[in-house]
């Protein structure tokens, strides 16, 4: 296990595993670096280095009342990129995290950078906007952030449910799964996962989409109850110059779980090409 201390002085946990082509993964609300494990012991058993960070206020890093935006999301991932001396890496978000990289390479470039894989992503941006009409209203998210204040523990077990699409009829979600989504949830900090749900939100990627370089793959899922597909991944795919958009039919949200064989499989074609 190691820690880095983010530019504030945030000490920040991360797992680096393998040899080979870095991999660098971005976790989505409110998980954690343990949200990517069926991938990265899947990838460094192919002959990838895998990279994941707990972002600040999440897991074990650091809770800092400060910071807790997606400008300092970035300067975070650029800066433990940067210690790492990380080289032609592929950077991998799901989510938040999805979020968190389009920021990272819209505001850091691309010169560590190979290829970029947003999985379930929230960009362009979630919130409904006079230039995003289709969005979701803000009440959404107000409903979201007064269930965390409410009763944060109840509200992540109901959560988990949607975000694994164990709602829906005939699905095969184990309860462990969903104990697991709970437990690393309240794992965070109140405040940080609280501030996190304005950046996830309300943040416009639309120009730092327009900004990557690199040959981007967004994976997503047509049944995706927390980012939906239309107004997310659809959208995004236009507004990166290299992209391209692989649609799991039936896949939930939390797809890196229950469709992780397609996963891995996808993200290794797509690092190895």
């Amino acid at each position: 296990m190691s820690w880095f201390d983010a530019p504030d002085g945030t000490s920040l946990y991360y797992k680096d595993w393998g040899r080979g082509r870095p991999v660098m993964f971005s976790h989505g609300w409110p998980l954690s670096a343990d949200a990517w494990e069926d991938q990265m012991v899947f990838l460094a058993e192919h002959g990838c280095r895998v990279i994941a960070h707990d972002r600040r206020g999440h897991g074990r890093s650091g809770q800092p009342w400060q910071g807790n935006d997606m400008n300092t999301y970035a300067d975070d991932l650029a800066a433990l990129v940067d210690a790492l001396d990380l080289r032609e890496a592929v950077f991998v978000g799901h989510s938040t995290g999805g979020g968190e990289v389009a920021r990272y390479l819209g505001r850091h470039g691309g010169a560590r950078a190979a290829k970029a894989v947003l999985v379930g992503a929230v960009p362009p941006i979630m919130l409904k906007t006079p230039a995003n009409p289709d969005g979701l209203p803000l009440d959404v998210f107000d409903g979201i952030r007064a269930g965390v204040h409410a009763d944060r523990a109840q509200f992540f077990r109901d959560l988990s449910g949607p975000f694994y699409g164990a709602n829906r009829a005939g699905a095969k979600v184990s309860q462990g799964l969903r104990d697991t989504f709970w437990l690393i949830g309240m794992q965070g900090s109140l405040k940080a996962e609280l501030d996190c749900i304005k950046q996830f939100s309300e943040t416009d990627f639309t120009e730092d989409l327009r900004r990557i370089e690199v040959p981007t793959l967004f994976i997503h899922g047509d049944d995706d109850q927390i980012v939906p597909l239309a107004n997310s991944a659809q959208k995004a795919v236009k507004l990166v110059r290299n992209a391209t958009l692989k649609v799991y039919p039936g896949a939930p949200h939390g797809l890196a779980a229950t469709h992780k064989d397609q996963l891995n499989q996808d993200l290794l074609r797509f690092i190895q090409a």
